[in-house]
């Protein structure tokens, strides 16, 4: 992963180096033009339309409504075994856990990994362990806010080895990211980048 985000970093100066490439073999009477307007793009526009510029907010936005407050949970008194199997059917890798009649407020998050490794590794029954006994309990929680970087949050996940962060604003938790969302958010970042250094070579700006 940490690989991979270092690949993410210097993909901008890739992207910069094919354009001064593409320069380079266009008709030399072309040359001096669209290196100059190449060179004067304002630093204003640069920033405004520049890498690293998607949130953990676009990131929920992009997910749909059901996303954006309204996350799949557990309470910690329910047993691991209906945990899991509600990750299964809803194709998720973990779920938010709460005190059971305090929706709001959030325990901790239950993860696919916990179950492995507190309950397959060990030997127990998830039939008859509660989620509140193998949860990350949330004074351990990592978390992100709404306007947090998506790069930023793919670096926290990757330095503390992680797949789930829970986004937090000032009244509680609103949602909950996974390291699939990040990705692709990233993705689709650079994407977009490299639409609009083409359109730099081609004059739309």
């Amino acid at each position: 992963m940490q690989g991979a985000i270092q690949a993410i970093r210097s993909h901008g100066n890739f992207l910069r180096n094919a354009v001064l490439q593409h320069i380079r073999v266009v008709d030399p009477v072309m040359r001096p033009a669209i290196c100059s307007r190449f060179e004067s793009v304002s630093s204003a526009r640069l920033e405004e339309n520049g890498f690293e510029t998607t949130t953990i907010s676009d990131v929920l936005k992009t997910k749909g409504k059901g996303a954006d407050g309204s996350w799949l949970w557990c309470t910690t008194d329910d047993m691991v075994y209906d945990a899991v199997k509600s990750m299964t059917q809803n194709n998720v890798g973990a779920l938010v856990v709460v005190k059971p009649g305090e929706q709001k407020s959030i325990a901790g998050i239950i993860t696919e990994r916990d179950y492995l490794r507190k309950i397959i590794v060990q030997g127990r029954s998830s039939k008859s362990t509660k989620v509140g006994d193998i949860m990350t309990e949330e004074n351990k929680l990592i978390t992100v806010r709404p306007e947090t970087k998506v790069l930023q949050a793919m670096q926290l996940m990757s330095d503390n080895r992680i797949r789930h962060i829970p986004v937090i604003n000032d009244t509680g938790m609103i949602g909950m990211v996974s390291i699939g969302d990040v990705v692709r958010a990233v993705v689709n970042e650079y994407r977009e980048e490299l639409d609009r250094l083409n359109a730099y070579i081609q004059g739309s700006y």
